[in-house]
């Protein structure tokens, strides 16, 4: 089967190839974010996201097609995000997914959008095998999962406020960081003394597998306050206190989940898994732990059309959730162990 998947649930439009024969092979992909029009904000605005998707997915389609030597009447299916994002970005994906698939007589597969994250490891040349347990690190979403196949998730414990990525932004923003705030506080903390700043641990030692970061944002907010004025020094070690801090939270609260699930492999997705200290801390504690930790490639760390096609495609193969291309509705607010 051949397989066009299309992202667009908030600020990258993506598209993808995706190919089940020999194994499973991604033909090609291509991304458009539109970090630099949303800049001048200092976030997301909803409605120039949309429009912003409605001028790219009709170029993005024909580079995916030119690099991959494929054509439309080649697709076999077209898999697209329904949900969870900003509904009107997800409408324009919707509707120009279900459009394609109408005109060429094929059906559709609706994706979950952290349900791509969690799968996108297997897009890589070691992936892992099921069953595992998943960190899920994004701007919206904190999640830890057991997965035991396609479409078989069970939440083991989740944010109860924000999100990993949300707190990163939010900290950046306090720091007078630019946006994207998560990674340019990230590149900060390079810089940043270790130890200099202390910054609390939110339910790290709690019994349950939860998550919450706005008291350690809230932390972040008060230690500025305290300071008159603000040295490039002491704002680089506020960064390094707190990436340190919520790093800790997110390997011990994982490798936790891991033992109490019996299971030895973690697959870390989501824009928050592309963070190096995140990945340095977690692979050095799994090896002592015995434990396998699978990462997407950094390409595929951030929103892309190559973890919808290629969840799609698995959704095909194991005879889920594939329809008739026409009616539709997107789904802004999804609980992936609904998907």
């Amino acid at each position: 089967m051949l397989v066009l998947g299309i992202e667009s649930s908030c600020d990258e439009t993506g598209m993808a190839l995706y190919s089940t024969d020999a194994g499973g092979a991604l033909l090609a992909h291509a991304l458009h974010s539109q970090v630099c029009m949303h800049a001048d904000y200092g976030g997301v605005v909803p409605e120039l996201a949309s429009r912003d998707h409605i001028r790219r997915l009709v170029p993005l389609l024909r580079q995916v097609l030119a690099d991959s030597g494929c054509s439309l009447a080649g697709l076999d299916a077209v898999a697209y995000t329904q949900g969870p994002g900003l509904a009107g970005a997800l409408l324009v994906g919707a509707a120009f997914a279900e459009a394609l698939a109408t005109a060429l007589g094929v059906p559709t597969v609706p994706v979950h959008h952290l349900e791509g994250h969690l799968l996108s490891p297997l897009l890589s040349s070691k992936p892992p095998r099921f069953p595992f347990v998943a960190l899920l690190v994004s701007g919206g979403h904190s999640q830890l999962m057991r997965v035991t196949g396609v479409g078989e998730y069970e939440l083991l414990g989740e944010t109860l406020d924000d999100a990993a990525g949300e707190a990163f932004d939010k900290t950046a923003k306090l720091l007078g960081l630019g946006y994207p705030g998560g990674p340019a506080l990230a590149a900060l903390a390079d810089t940043g003394r270790p130890g200099q700043v202390k910054l609390p641990r939110p339910m790290l030692h709690s019994p349950d597998l939860d998550f919450s970061f706005s008291g350690l944002k809230t932390a972040v907010l008060v230690k500025v306050r305290e300071l008159a004025t603000i040295s490039d020094q002491q704002r680089a070690d506020i960064a390094r206190g707190f990436q340190d801090a919520i790093v800790e939270v997110l390997v011990s609260k994982a490798l936790r989940a891991v033992t109490v699930s019996g299971l030895q492999q973690l697959v870390v997705a989501g824009g928050v898994g592309a963070n190096r200290e995140l990945r340095r801390q977690l692979d050095a504690h799994a090896a002592k732990a015995r434990i396998a930790v699978f990462y997407p490639e950094l390409e595929f760390c951030t929103d892309n059309g190559a973890m919808i096609a290629l969840a799609g495609a698995l959704r095909l193969q194991a005879g889920i959730s594939s329809k008739p291309p026409g009616a539709f509705a997107v789904r802004p607010r999804w609980p992936l162990t609904g998907a």
